[in-house]
């Protein structure tokens, strides 16, 4: 698992955003529990920000360089599903 979350360079900032209570959140706040520890301590210099606010969908952003963005729904998605899609994302680079 940790060769998973060693971000790229251009990787700037990864930010969650989920419901605190709600079951859509679930698998998302299962893999921040999960994974958050393993993730920072790949990449002590890299923001990763964790927004709760009541009735929010689950959905990941990550910030590049030159202020480029991705965003990914993640309602619905499984714990397995989300930690794909993460890594997809901070492996890319654009």
């Amino acid at each position: 698992m940790s060769g998973k979350y060693v971000f790229t360079q251009g990787l700037k900032e990864l930010r969650f955003l989920f419901c605190q209570t709600s079951e859509a959140s679930a698998a998302t706040r299962s893999f921040l529990n999960r994974a958050y520890p393993t993730m920072k301590k790949h990449n002590p210099q890299t923001p990763i920000m964790m927004r709760e606010a009541a009735g929010t969908q689950p959905r990941v952003y990550a910030r590049y360089a030159f202020g480029q963005e991705k965003q990914e729904a993640l309602s619905g998605l499984s714990d397995t599903q989300i930690e794909e899609r993460i890594t997809q994302l901070v492996k890319q680079q654009l």
